[in-house]
């Protein structure tokens, strides 16, 4: 469930490789996404789901005067660093605002939901474990299939999209150092694997002792709490590499990836504002 929210802040940010256009259509079909997900999970009958819209309509009516204005603040000064040239703290900068922001919606989201969750019966709960249980086979075939090879590469191929959907198409060179930071970079899907199991375990017991209101916002703005040390380790070691390699790329891109990466942002920074202007923001 909490995935279900988390996904959908962050599908705002992935819809950003889109374009601008399809950021606005992305957001503002992001609460009969989240509607649709959300239902799949609950199983809600006629009532519940009348309330499930009120309740989804009250979080993107505050995310829009809330964190769209702060989206666009972060976006436009992202540009200006981008334009100049990336360093460690600037990409610390990104990722710690990134974060802030993530935690303050989750926290609202949170709240929004638990009394509904509070609610549910013994056969919905039941729905929800089946759902979670279908997601984890899901991730498996992701990123657990196959040989440690085929997983690298995988990862590499994930990489590279992503990373020619802000700058463009990427060299021959640059190609090779994302290649070979998958190669390196160890594989700890199997922690992430663990970790999502745990949370689901923890969602599913608060639900049933009906202590929602009570656990889940924190809970859910902190998702990190009770995590292995293990995976805390595996995922700042991670993070620490792959600033490695975007400084590493920072230093290679030409002119015209830059300038097409700065564009994007600043687009973007238009965007939010206009989404937000939309619901009254400043």
């Amino acid at each position: 469930m909490t995935s279900v929210i988390k996904v959908t802040l962050v599908a705002v940010l992935a819809a950003l490789a889109a374009g601008c256009t399809a950021l606005r259509l992305a957001y503002d079909n992001a609460d009969t996404w989240i509607l649709f997900r959300v239902n799949s999970y609950l199983d809600l009958d006629a009532r519940s789901s009348e309330e499930l819209v009120e309740r989804v309509d009250e979080f993107f009516a505050w995310h829009r005067r809330n964190a769209l204005p702060h989206y666009a603040r972060i976006s436009d000064e992202a540009a200006k660093r981008v334009a100049r040239g990336l360093s460690r703290e600037d990409l610390l900068w990104g990722y710690d605002s990134m974060v802030a922001h993530a935690r303050q919606s989750l926290h609202v989201a949170a709240e929004r939901i638990a009394p509904l969750l509070d609610r549910l019966t013994p056969q919905q709960v039941a729905h929800m474990e089946k759902q979670f249980a279908d997601d984890n086979r899901k991730f498996a075939r992701e990123y657990l299939r196959g040989t440690e090879a085929e997983r690298r590469k995988r990862r590499a191929q994930r990489l590279e999209e992503r990373l020619e959907d802000w700058v463009g198409n990427l060299s021959a060179g640059q190609l090779q150092k994302v290649v070979q930071f998958s190669a390196r970079s160890q594989l700890y899907d199997e922690l992430r694997d663990r970790d999502r199991k745990r949370m689901q375990a923890e969602l599913l017991d608060m639900i049933r002792k009906r202590e929602a209101h009570k656990r889940l916002p924190g809970w859910a703005s902190h998702w990190e709490r009770g995590r292995d040390p293990a995976h805390l380790a595996a995922s700042e070691r991670y993070r620490h590499e792959y600033a490695d390699l975007l400084l590493e790329l920072d230093k290679t891109f030409s002119a015209e990836q830059r300038s097409r990466a700065e564009a994007h942002l600043r687009r973007y920074a238009e965007d939010f504002r206009i989404l937000a202007r939309r619901a009254g923001a400043p």
